[in-house]
């Protein structure tokens, strides 16, 4: 079983567009949504530019997760948290 792990940017209600369109694929096992970094991890024995392609269709902006998202995942947190004050935001 392999693992493909995509960025794809959403919003809460693109998770169940998101699950819709992978779940009419086969060879998928399990799909997991993190919404905070925008990281979906699909389990199972689907080709990986087959998981991107469905992505795609449905209409969402996708590509494969690297190590460089998580490094500007990382930054982009921690500017955020460092410009909150009392629940606000301040730009």
């Amino acid at each position: 079983m392999e693992t493909t792990e995509l960025k794809v940017e959403m919003v809460s209600i693109h998770e169940k567009k998101l699950r819709k369109c992978l779940s009419k694929l086969r060879g998928i096992e399990k799909v997991e949504v993190d919404g905070n970094s925008e990281k979906v991890a699909v389990m199972g024995y689907a080709h990986r530019n087959k998981i991107l392609k469905a992505v795609r269709r449905a209409g969402l902006k996708a590509d494969f997760w690297s190590a460089q998202n998580e490094l500007l995942n990382a930054y982009a947190t921690s500017s955020l948290q460092n410009m909150r004050f009392n629940n606000f935001f301040y730009f």
